[in-house]
């Protein structure tokens, strides 16, 4: 009987540790979060969402931000430096723009850009959040800080159907569920995911575990839905924000993420 429960109980933690695995966006909280990596209860409930605006025919809302969007020559993205515009592709056509407050801020404005005729367009603009402690350009798991850099996006998933993306799109109850001992604040993050392609092999569904850097570089890094706070390293958006970003993002256009703090983002 000693021997069918020790079975038993082993077979059981297999389980939870392959659910585990599988829940890893956001890397691991080491002040308390989930040792699933996703956010934990140390982070701050979630403020009152702000009334949207209107948005572009056929669209979700697009919210209005509480901090502004940087302006500039149009033919250039606002706010971004030499080095960081180097990175863009010449052949991409939409850019998720992350303007961090400050290096320790873990908070955060997303404009989604066009590349039009006449240079970058704003298409949409959002408040949001990054990671707890920030921002970093040497970015490791577990230190509460959003990598800065220039990022392709490719794939997205989440706990809900497919909104119609042209990004592959892996829906999964039991993979995007949080844990049931979970804050409510946290239970709807996991909606809606994009991947950022840091440390990640493109072309594999948002819950792939696969670190190409080792696992000590951290990865896991999402947009996802907004919980009013910080995250681990994932960028927090509201709803309609992803709703729009996942009906609009075109791979044809090859997207990308462009994410820091805003000092660092203009150096």
């Amino acid at each position: 009987m000693q021997i069918k429960s020790v079975r038993r109980a082993t077979a059981t933690a297999a389980v939870l540790g392959a659910v585990l695995v599988t829940l890893s966006a956001c890397e691991a909280s080491p002040s308390g979060g989930a040792k699933n990596g996703l956010p934990g209860p140390h982070t701050r409930p979630p403020r009152a969402a702000r009334a949207a605006g209107a948005g572009p025919a056929g669209q979700p809302p697009a919210r209005q931000p509480d901090r502004p969007a940087p302006v500039g020559d149009p033919g250039r993205l606002p706010g971004v430096g030499e080095q960081w515009q180097a990175l863009i592709p010449d052949h991409s056509g939409q850019v998720v723009a992350v303007y961090g407050e400050d290096k320790d801020s873990a908070d955060s404005t997303v404009v989604l850009y066009s590349r039009q005729v006449g240079g970058w367009q704003p298409a949409g603009s959002w408040p949001a959040h990054n990671g707890r402690a920030g921002w970093t350009a040497d970015h490791s798991a577990g230190d509460g800080r959003s990598p800065i850099g220039v990022f392709t996006v490719t794939d997205a998933g989440g706990v809900l159907p497919d909104p119609g993306t042209r990004l592959s799109y892996a829906q999964g109850r039991d993979l995007y569920t949080p844990p049931h001992y979970w804050s409510p604040a946290y239970r709807h993050d996991f909606d809606y995911v994009i991947a950022i392609d840091y440390n990640r092999l493109r072309g594999t569904p948002p819950h792939d575990t696969t670190h190409p850097w080792g696992d000590g570089r951290g990865g896991g890094i999402w947009l996802h839905l907004d919980h009013g706070s910080g995250t681990s390293a994932c960028i927090g958006l509201p709803r309609e924000a992803m709703e729009y970003l996942l009906r609009t993002l075109d791979p044809a256009r090859e997207p990308v993420v462009v994410m820091g703090d805003r000092p660092s983002l203009r150096s």
